[in-house]
């Protein structure tokens, strides 16, 4: 089934559902950004202990990206979905009743299972229903995850200021766990039958996937993934840390990073669809990449307007690189199948790498006491992705 075949009301719902679960697949993880320092201070632990936080639902999410085909050849798309948007909804709301730094570890484990089986299935979907329309929808998934970014980062800080409870300011977010179970109910009946048909009828012809793991290709795609996971994951969370170091006070730092993420939200949505009027994927991932290399420049200063300057232009790789990155798999792929297994290994590898960053920024800074060790970190990390664009090209024909 493609979106041709879908009828317009159904599509919409489609793409609601679509946008619904995304937001419930980052507020988890980025709203104890804002909160970093303030949950070391009253847990009484170590930047190392705090980022860990961050650290293991990221390595979860790629640990367990491979669990997505099996479960869903197992249980369904539709049960595997409502069942992973729920185990977020309710990880995240027992950090109100359980306030301790264990259900905060088991909470962060928790969340990345669920987003690692959510991921490849939704991108395999969006695959399948709408194979000549990826990039676009690829960009209202993005889009979601933006907004859920931008919703946690900036509100996090706001809700613990008039609560005084950071573990009110970070379970709140299970709320949209129930937004996004209602829109997945209510649009994904018809792809469940069709979906699971597919992988029948491929499973026959299993000569025709290709196996990512011996491509060359895929391996690029997974190192991309990587270094733009770990960018946009070591970024959210500890800008904030920077910038209440550089004197900003929590709620300022934390308007800061919902101001960069914002402007992410609209690059998630413009960026895949300019580069369907005008291809060329290297082109445009040295443009957004070197927009981050000035960024990063305007992060070492000292000067806060400065960093409100930074902040702003950083929105612009953070929204582009997620969203290009997804579309590779799917645009060297051949059917669903295939693209779910790109998918699953490329966020394999990939956010391993984004996870184990965060958790390595947190170790330096006990080391150090210094936060521009960290901003030097964020250079190498665009600087890496730069020579990966020249390998990784433009898609072929």
């Amino acid at each position: 089934m493609n979106s041709n075949s879908l009828t317009t009301k159904k599509t919409m719902l489609l793409i609601f559902a679509i946008f619904a679960v995304s937001i419930n697949m980052r507020p988890a993880i980025t709203s104890i950004g804002p909160l970093l320092d303030t949950i070391r201070v009253q847990l009484s632990l170590t930047n190392a202990q705090v980022s860990l936080l961050t650290a293991l639902p990221v390595i979860c999410m790629g640990v367990f990206a491979s669990l997505a085909p099996v479960l869903n050849m197992r249980f369904g798309l539709n049960a595997t979905m409502v069942f992973m948007v729920g185990v977020i909804g309710l990880m995240t709301a027992l950090r109100e009743f359980i306030p301790t730094y264990t259900m905060l570890l088991v909470s962060s484990i928790g969340v990345g299972i669920a987003i690692a089986v959510a991921g490849p299935l939704l991108s395999a979907m969006i695959k399948q229903n709408f194979p000549h329309r990826a990039g676009p929808i690829i960009g209202i998934y993005s889009f979601g995850l933006g907004a859920g970014a931008t919703a946690s980062t900036g509100l996090s800080a706001f809700f613990y200021e008039i609560t005084g409870s950071y573990s009110f300011a970070l379970s709140i977010w299970s709320v949209l766990a129930l937004v996004g179970i209602a829109a997945w109910l209510v649009s994904g009946t018809d792809q469940l039958v069709v979906h699971q048909q597919q992988v029948t009828s491929l499973k026959e012809s299993s000569k025709v996937v290709r196996t990512p793991w011996k491509n060359k290709k895929a391996w690029l795609f997974l190192l991309f993934f990587g270094l733009q996971s770990a960018g946009f994951f070591s970024i959210v969370i500890w800008l904030a840390p920077i910038a209440i170091e550089k004197g900003m006070t929590l709620v300022q730092a934390g308007t800061l990073v919902s101001v960069m993420t914002a402007v992410q939200i609209a690059l998630n949505i413009t960026i895949p669809l300019m580069m369907e009027r005008y291809p060329g994927r290297k082109m445009w991932l040295l443009f957004i990449l070197s927009i981050g290399v000035v960024a990063v420049m305007l992060f070492w200063t000292d000067n806060l307007p400065l960093l409100w300057v930074g902040a702003l232009l950083m929105g612009v790789p953070l929204g582009g690189m997620f969203p290009i990155a997804l579309v590779l798999p799917l645009d060297e792929t051949i059917n669903a199948v295939e693209t779910n297994s790109w998918t699953a290994m490329m966020q394999t590898g990939g956010y391993i790498i984004g996870g184990i960053f965060p958790f390595v920024i947190g170790v330096l800074y006990d080391a150090t006491g210094n936060h521009q060790l960290t901003i030097a970190l964020f250079g190498l990390l665009f600087l890496g992705m730069l020579v990966l664009a020249f390998f990784i090209g433009d898609k072929e024909e």
